[in-house]
């Protein structure tokens, strides 16, 4: 008999904390998640002993690969001065930290812990740009890894099955890239801070430096269309729709509703939980959609009692440009084949009535694959707080926000909705 999936106990978030995200040759693995750590704990307005944080979830996904390194559990416990209390990683590849808070979740509604840390980190700065598209094709099905599929590839095909079934080009996602950019370019955290117009003009200077022909682009869309700015990838990915390698590391403190407001006057409440599956590529009855999102979404939606209408705000996972569309269409925000328009109407923008990666997502904020689903957590932190700076959504009544994760192409995914009240 099918049941309402609800939590034993309410869980809060009370802190979130997260550096800038980038390459750093200087910085590893520890450098980043001390850094996390260090901004969640302050992030605590009421302050907290970090002595009192009962047990550790965290995010990692490559770092065996990556920096031929495992075990990161202790390795973290022992940088954040936890040992000799739990700490557990979990990997669901991109989607491992969305993991991470999800059992820590669960660890504090079952009663057993009252205050758990959940975050990740992935250090992906090390190695060449081929080595690290091998360490990340690991994430796609073995098949698909054995017939030579990219990531890039991967979502460029279901960009031309999006494209086929519903009419939407390339150029329909030049809006989204460029409200990307822009929201990055408020974001101090993002990799790529900077406006899609702030890039020609730097681009503009330099030529003019060396004594090279100067583009003479009339608008943002002109230079998307020019292969010297944008060069294809994958086709119809381009360098622009695609998010780039990343260093970085989030955290977020969870405590029991009964003892929040111990620490905060202002937690957030974890209101909806959703995970699904999903299969390979090749055996995808749709591949305009991950029907692992769907299920996730709709579990969610049933424990928060809530619907796509309810929610204010949500980060997504937008890998590649398409995968912001297709996503905005499975949580429900817009009809299918509809996302494409949203971009282009502006309802997804940070003054529209859905804005949609305030942080500049993936995309453009960066995707330290184990790192990036708390952080989403920490964007959403930032906003419903009001805390969002020069990015805040204007609109003053944002109540309801939600996170969508991704591993792999589609193989896990998660979602999350949280309230504040």
């Amino acid at each position: 008999m099918k049941r309402e999936r609800k939590l034993g106990k309410g869980v809060c978030v009370i802190g979130a904390g997260m550096p800038k995200f980038g390459m750093f040759n200087d910085r590893d693995s520890k450098d980043l998640f001390a850094e996390a750590f260090k901004g969640c704990i302050g992030s605590v307005d009421k302050g907290i002993d970090p002595k009192d944080i009962d047990a550790v979830y965290v995010g990692n996904a490559t770092n065996d690969f990556f920096v031929h390194q495992a075990h990161w559990g202790p390795i973290i416990a022992d940088v954040i001065g936890h040992v000799p209390k739990p700490i557990t990683r979990t990997e669901g590849a991109c989607a491992s930290s969305s993991q991470a808070f999800r059992e820590a979740c669960f660890a504090i509604a079952s009663g057993f812990y009252d205050v758990v840390l959940a975050g990740g980190v992935e250090e992906m700065s090390k190695l060449s740009t081929e080595e690290a598209t091998e360490g990340l094709a690991i994430f796609s099905f073995p098949d698909e890894l054995k017939h030579g599929f990219t990531f890039p590839s991967l979502y460029g095909t279901r960009a031309v099955s999006y494209s086929e079934k519903y009419g939407a080009k390339w150029e329909d996602l030049w809006d989204l890239t460029i409200k990307s950019h822009n929201n990055a370019a408020l974001n101090p955290k993002a990799q790529f801070n900077a406006s899609i117009r702030d890039i020609m003009n730097t681009r503009i200077e330099r030529a003019k430096a060396k004594g090279q022909p100067v583009p003479e682009w009339r608008d943002e869309k002109e230079a998307l269309g020019d292969p010297s700015f944008n060069p294809l990838i994958a086709w119809p990915m381009h360098l622009f729709d695609c998010c780039p390698m990343s260093d970085g590391a989030s955290a977020v403190l969870l405590a029991s509703e009964e003892i929040a407001r111990e620490f905060t006057d202002n937690p957030l409440h974890v209101i909806g939980l959703g995970q699904g599956s999903g299969t390979s590529l090749s055996l995808s009855e749709d591949l305009c959609s991950l029907e692992g999102v769907v299920y996730a979404a709709k579990e969610a939606y049933g424990m928060s009692g809530l619907g796509p209408e309810d929610v204010d705000f949500c980060e997504v996972h937008d890998c590649f440009s398409i995968a912001e569309v297709i996503a905005t269409e499975d949580l429900g925000f817009f009809k299918r084949g509809e996302g494409y328009k949203a971009q282009k109407e502006g309802i997804t923008a940070r003054d529209g009535s859905k804005p949609i990666n305030t942080s500049g997502g993936l995309k453009c904020k960066g995707h330290p694959v184990g790192a990036t689903g708390t952080a989403q957590i920490y964007e959403i932190w930032k906003q419903l707080r009001g805390e969002a700076g020069e990015r805040q959504i204007p609109n003053p009544n944002i109540r309801i926000a939600g996170t969508h994760n991704v591993g792999g192409h589609g193989g896990t995914c998660t979602f999350t909705l949280f309230e504040r009240r």
